[in-house]
């Protein structure tokens, strides 16, 4: 499995090579909406297809975000630049007995993916039927989902790219099924921190402490990031994890001004840190006081990181940056 490269956390820029298969563990619905409507128009506006197998209510979302960004969705149907499908009634075309017939998904499916790779242009997909399957219960269908994708994407040039939701993959009891998810993928975005440590790993673990913004809340962030890695026992990380806590959080305490809260989890592959503030405003590459302050900003955490993105939030953002194990 492949992480994202530094800075290409969003799921058009993880997944924009054909054959590529990745996967996003989400928290909130407005994250999804984000990632999958920039997904979806990168497509678009190469004059290639775009393909969105979802539930109403996400469908509903990826509309208005592909309006807010600039297209036109009801023209882009009627071309066939954009097809949405109804993830439930798409499965019943392919499930037997409630798990995915081969033959099936291939002539449902596979049919669709091949009208739209045949006009030599980009193929972008996504699906979360996957993902309903899981949530119902039928972890063992959704494993066999993702295999049938993975053999389609062996004969088609196209992307794919599926989201499960965070509190749906978190539990003990399908831990098992959770890495033969992420071993199925080409790439994990937005969520490692979900995949599940081996057994007596204390890689498990997960902290989260809440500062004010004013000026001792960095060296305290610092203190609880040190702190927290020793009682961890992972010290290998220690230098780089201060570095990285101390460019998010001097973006929270002096570009957006806010108090924060820092969040540390680990997986079996990296160790996430996350800062979350009050402030809808984005950092930016070489944008004072973010990269002014320090002197470092977006490129430290760019060099010592493997991946890190910003998550809107209702109230403000989520910046994250991931080490690896």
């Amino acid at each position: 499995m492949v992480q994202a490269p530094a800075g290409q956390g969003a799921a058009g820029q993880a997944a924009e090579d054909p054959r590529d298969h990745v996967v996003h563990f989400y928290a909130l619905d407005d994250e999804l909406a984000e990632r999958v409507a920039s997904y979806l128009a990168d497509a678009i506006q190469a004059g290639g297809v775009a393909i969105g197998v979802a539930t109403a209510h996400h469908r509903a979302a990826f509309e208005a975000r592909l309006s807010s960004v600039g297209v036109d969705v009801t023209a882009a149907r009627a071309r066939g630049t954009l097809i949405l499908l109804d993830a439930r009634e798409t499965m019943t075309g392919f499930l037997v007995d409630g798990r995915p017939d081969p033959v099936r998904f291939h002539s449902v499916i596979g049919d669709l993916i091949r009208g739209a790779t045949e006009t030599g242009r980009p193929v972008h997909a996504y699906g979360e039927m996957v993902s309903l399957l899981w949530d119902s219960g039928q972890v063992n269908a959704a494993v066999e989902l993702e295999r049938l994708w993975n053999e389609l994407g062996r004969q088609l040039a196209f992307s794919l790219f599926c989201a499960y939701r965070f509190e749906s993959v978190s539990t003990d009891d399908r831990v098992d099924a959770l890495r033969d998810v992420c071993r199925l993928h080409s790439a994990v975005v937005g969520g490692s921190s979900a995949i599940p440590a081996g057994e007596g790993s204390p890689a498990s673990a997960s902290a989260s402490r809440s500062f004010s913004a004013g000026v001792d809340g960095p060296g305290a962030s610092r203190r609880f990031v040190a702190d927290t890695i020793a009682t961890w026992g992972d010290k290998r990380l220690a230098e780089d994890a201060a570095l990285v806590v101390t460019e998010l959080v001097t973006n929270a305490v002096v570009h957006a001004r806010s108090d924060f809260t820092v969040t540390l989890s680990s997986s079996p592959l990296a160790f996430r840190i996350s800062v979350r503030d009050f402030s809808p405003a984005h950092p930016a590459p070489g944008e004072a006081p973010f990269a002014a302050t320090s002197g470092r900003g977006l490129g430290l955490i760019s060099a010592v990181s493997t991946c890190w993105d910003v998550e809107p939030t209702g109230d403000g953002k989520v910046v994250w940056a991931e080490l690896p194990r």
